[in-house]
């Protein structure tokens, strides 16, 4: 299915917004809010949580770079990032999100499949997160 996703018109034309999206600051927050408007409205949080905590960590890797916070996220891995974004917002894509139950699963396989692509990015994100919060003593 990931190859059927990535190769699609769908995510061919979001990979082309990604760019114009990654160099626009207001942009990448106005996307990570859409995003997050819509997991409430499909109700991610109940059905979906462990896709929920992996978009959450999306969005706020995005939220870090925009804000000039977070500055070890290469290029590419940003794209990679705002284009699966755009295409999750996206209504009409492979499996259009109008049908039920069956119309996120494409979105669901794609954040899957760029969780486990982007693995040592995220994790260095978390790494850079836990020691922001962190409040040194001394």
């Amino acid at each position: 299915m990931i190859s059927r996703i990535l190769k699609s018109i769908f995510f061919k034309k979001a990979t082309g917004k990604a760019g114009r999206y990654a160099q626009n600051s207001a942009r990448l927050f106005e996307l990570a809010k859409e995003v997050m408007g819509k997991m409430n409205r499909v109700g991610f949080r109940e059905n979906l949580s462990e896709v929920t905590g992996s978009v959450q960590v999306l969005i706020r890797m995005v939220r870090a770079y925009a804000a000039g916070d977070y500055k070890g996220l290469p290029w590419k891995s940003l794209i990679s990032i705002v284009a699966v974004l755009i295409y999750f917002l996206s209504p009409i894509d492979l499996i259009p999100d109008f049908l039920p139950v069956i119309g996120i699963t494409d979105d669901v396989a794609l954040i899957v499949w760029l969780i486990k692509t982007l693995g040592d990015d995220i994790t260095k994100f978390s790494q850079w997160e836990k020691s922001e919060k962190t409040i040194n003593i001394g």
